[in-house]
């Protein structure tokens, strides 16, 4: 209980500090660097998703070919 009493004020603490930071214009353009960097990366991440998942679907489309080629061949 003490160690989730310790986190909550490190949260609360550290919430306090970044909105005064945010206050100043250096603070502005540090977060929306940091904004940026994030929404870029989840960009990466989505697009390395969609491609894998495309990569898989044509793997299961091939199986499914060959299994029907198979299949037919017997």
């Amino acid at each position: 209980m003490k160690k989730l009493l310790w986190l909550v004020a490190g949260v609360g603490i550290g919430f306090i500090a970044a909105h005064q930071v945010a206050k100043t214009p250096e603070g502005r353009k540090f977060f929306a660097d940091v904004d940026s960097k994030v929404k870029e990366f989840g960009d990466a991440v989505v697009d390395g998703y969609k491609s894998r998942e495309a990569e898989l679907r044509a793997a299961v489309a091939d199986a499914e070919a060959a299994i029907s080629d198979f299949a037919k061949r017997k």
